[in-house]
């Protein structure tokens, strides 16, 4: 499977929940998802509030033919920078997460190496107006390989399942 293919899978995943764009994604990127959530919780009448939260979640999409250490930096730096720039952090805030997944032809074994390592983290009035947290996986079309950076173990098994990877 190509990576275009392996894009296309995901996107198609990623439409039942999320806002896909496609047209006019923020660049270096090939597309971007967006999801929202705000929940509030009553005691007996909607004027008696007793919580409000409101969850987002930006998903940047790359798609590279050979993935380089200063690539994957960049990329890197792009989507944190692009994700954090929407968020808007309130007394309800919850969060406001970040996630780039990387589909890549072939991918450098330093590149590799460094996922892992690539993390990001930010609290907004010391986490009593939310916080962000950033996911990272990065996949390579030709061995069907994937690496992920802590935040992102929990995308491994949707990636496997959509992308039919071992």
């Amino acid at each position: 499977m190509t990576a275009q293919e392996m894009l296309d899978k995901l996107l198609r995943a990623y439409q039942t929940y999320y806002n896909v764009e496609t047209r006019r994604p923020v660049a270096p990127f090939i597309a971007e998802a967006t999801f929202h959530s705000h929940e509030t919780q009553y005691f007996l009448v909607r004027s008696a509030r007793i919580a409000e939260a409101e969850s987002n979640e930006y998903v940047y999409f790359a798609l590279e033919e050979s993935l380089t250490v200063p690539r994957l930096k960049a990329l890197d730096a792009a989507a944190w920078n692009a994700g954090r720039a929407k968020v808007s952090p309130h007394r309800d805030h919850r969060n406001s997460d970040v996630t780039l997944l990387i589909l890549a032809s072939r991918v450098e074994s330093d590149a590799f190496a460094l996922v892992p390592k690539l993390k990001h983290y930010q609290s907004y009035r010391f986490g009593f107006q939310g916080w962000s947290h950033y996911r990272l996986a990065v996949v390579e079309a030709e061995s069907g390989r994937m690496a992920c950076n802590r935040q992102a173990k929990t995308l491994q098994k949707f990636l496997k399942r959509n992308l039919d990877l071992r």
